[in-house]
């Protein structure tokens, strides 16, 4: 064949090489050869990548992983993954790793809540790319559950409801309010709809009484959503009680206490109001309100006529349940003779230093003198002071320690007299010993809440070493906790501070902080000492600011008188201990924390 036949011959297959190398043929190679040195070779891949990209869920939230498989004969040159929100046409690129495992982190929280679809486009070494199919997935991160607070302590017919907010056009799978004994986790269901993102009902605890968790469920988009109200107090049982002074068919004249005995096992007393009637009328009239432990009150009988009375109590507990005590019949008050009482220092208080006595006195006459008068063991009375106008009072100055009884002699313009109950009270003039407690609030009136202070003085130095191990006085981090009054033998529901490994002993906190047989640990406390003037004594100060409390609290209403008994072993720096005599909290009485 002649060379110009030759080279166009060996043009002709160089074309059709090329022909056949375009995409979609098969990737064969084929070589031709002629007697000149040139070589032609037809593309090795005419195969686009294979390329697939991984549901990371029907819901997403947060940061999440996007994963594609890709592949390719010749080799990838790159792989991007996008995501699109559905219904829309424009892709946005999410990331384009560079090797095998092809996955990117997706933080939704940057893009709004809906619907979206992710693919992955993967490109080869020899330029062609093949897409992904699509796959579809829902974010939801603004999608909130609230259960609306039901409060502390429930009663018959409680009104619930709880809110979805943020689910958009997400679906309601399952909704539902429901309730457990506190801490078992076993639900019963109060109501469900998945009508509407607001869910209500009412739920009828007539025939419960005990501490029970009450929760918001829902499952939205496949996503599960809680919240909680724990340890709620579910209380349908009345509170007890009975007037136990004056006594039935008894005499009283002047001022007088009347006490009421009154307890409540589940939500605790809340107060106690005592009323009067002429005998039997049935006309009653309020003497008294209490709102504390004890439940008692001093009343004056000159009010009233001479004549029968009957007395009675109706007690309301913190759930709402009342009782009505028994009817205490026929006291009789008569005042035609003077009388006589000791209003202050009460009965079992402990008292040091110098110490106002406080009596009342009543004469039709017209009161001449009231003698106070003090003794010891079975010695005879000494008279301390006496006094011939109202308010009398007279200065005690106490020595010592010991039990001492104290009385009032009244003696009318007519010569009469009368001499008062007893009150027997504790004299306590230790070197240390408590001097008073305090609280003062940062957050919610009533409620343990981080940056509270509790702040303890003695009435001396002590020696800080025997209070914590090592300790200076300079701030340093404890963990304190308050349990409820039931967990530590109180009858009352009052319940108790301590500090955990610190020799401070325990105050009653005067009312019920925290959830029925509950502890509320407080973390991350600090503690730090100063010192004060007491008396003209330098004295040791302790301050304790809350961290933040582990839950399990209660909002408390009315007022609180708190009470700090002090642990033997604190000392001074000359080893003397401190008396555990209880101290209450000076000042006119209000609500703590």
């Amino acid at each position: 064949m002649p060379a110009r036949t030759r080279l166009l011959a060996v043009a002709g297959l160089a074309l059709a090489a090329l022909t056949f190398g375009m995409p979609g043929f098969s990737g064969a190679t084929f070589t031709a050869t002629s007697t000149s040195t040139g070589t032609v070779r037809a593309a090795s891949d005419w195969t686009p990548p294979t390329v697939a990209v991984a549901s990371p869920g029907s819901t997403v939230s947060g940061t999440v992983a996007v994963t594609a498989t890709a592949s390719d004969a010749s080799g990838l040159a790159s792989v991007r993954l996008e995501y699109a929100a559905t219904g829309a046409s424009t892709w946005t690129t999410l990331c384009t790793p560079a090797a095998s495992p092809y996955t990117c982190s997706w933080n939704t929280t940057t893009i709004a809540d809906g619907g979206y679809r992710l693919r992955a486009v993967a490109t080869d070494t020899q330029g062609y790319a093949a897409t992904s199919d699509v796959v579809t997935t829902t974010v939801l991160n603004a999608a909130t559950l609230t259960l609306t607070d039901p409060g502390d302590n429930l009663r018959g017919s409680v009104a619930l409801s709880a809110t979805l907010t943020g689910t958009g056009s997400a679906v309601i799978t399952t909704y539902r309010l429901e309730y457990s004994v506190a801490d078992a986790n076993a639900w019963t269901t109060i109501c469900a709809s998945t009508a509407s993102p607001t869910l209500t009902c009412t739920w009828n605890t007539a025939a419960l009484t005990n501490s029970y968790d009450i929760r918001a469920y829902a499952v939205v988009a496949g996503r599960t959503y809680t919240d909680l109200a724990s340890s709620v107090t579910v209380d349908n049982t009345a509170p007890t009680g009975a007037v136990t002074a004056p006594v039935a068919g008894g005499t009283v004249s002047g001022t007088v206490s009347l006490v009421t005995s009154a307890a409540d096992a589940d939500s605790g007393v809340a107060g106690v109001v005592v009323q009067y009637a002429p005998t039997t009328t049935g006309s009653w009239t309020t003497a008294c309100t209490v709102g504390a432990s004890p439940w008692s009150c001093r009343f004056d009988t000159t009010a009233l006529k001479d004549g029968g009375y009957d007395l009675r109590a109706t007690i309301t507990d913190a759930a709402g349940n009342t009782r009505t005590t028994a009817t205490v019949a026929g006291v009789v008050v008569s005042n035609s003779q003077p009388s006589v009482s000791v209003e202050s220092p009460t009965a079992g208080s402990y008292v040091t230093g110098a110490t106002t006595v406080t009596a009342s006195a009543y004469s039709t006459a017209g009161v001449a003198k009231v003698s106070i008068q003090a003794r010891t063991g079975t010695a005879a009375y000494a008279e301390i002071c006496s006094d011939t106008a109202a308010p009398y009072t007279c200065t005690w100055a106490t020595t010592g320690s010991g039990s001492y009884d104290l009385r009032a002699v009244v003696t009318d313009t007519l010569g009469r007299t009368a001499t008062s109950a007893t009150v027997t009270v504790v004299v306590d003039n230790s070197a240390l010993r408590a001097y008073d407690v305090q609280s003062a609030g940062s957050g919610t009136l009533g409620r343990l809440t981080a940056g509270d202070r509790l702040v303890l003085t003695y009435t001396a130095q002590v020696d800080l070493t025997t209070l914590k191990a090592g300790w200076n006085g300079s701030a340093t981090t404890v963990a304190a906790r308050v349990a409820d009054g039931t967990t530590v033998g109180l009858t009352n529901n009052d319940d108790t501070f301590s500090v955990d490994g610190v020799a401070l002993g325990t105050v009653n906190l005067g009312g019920n902080f925290v959830k029925k047989n509950k502890t509320a640990t407080i973390p991350a406390s600090t503690m730090v000492a100063s010192t004060t003037t007491v008396n003209g004594v330098t004295a040791t100060v302790v301050t304790i600011t809350l961290g933040t409390p582990s839950g399990n609290l209660v909002t408390v209403s009315g007022t609180q008188t708190l009470r700090w008994t002090p642990s033997a072993t604190a000392r001074t720096p000359g080893g003397v201990a401190a008396s555990v005599a209880p101290v209450a909290e000076s000042g006119t009485a209000d609500r703590d924390f």
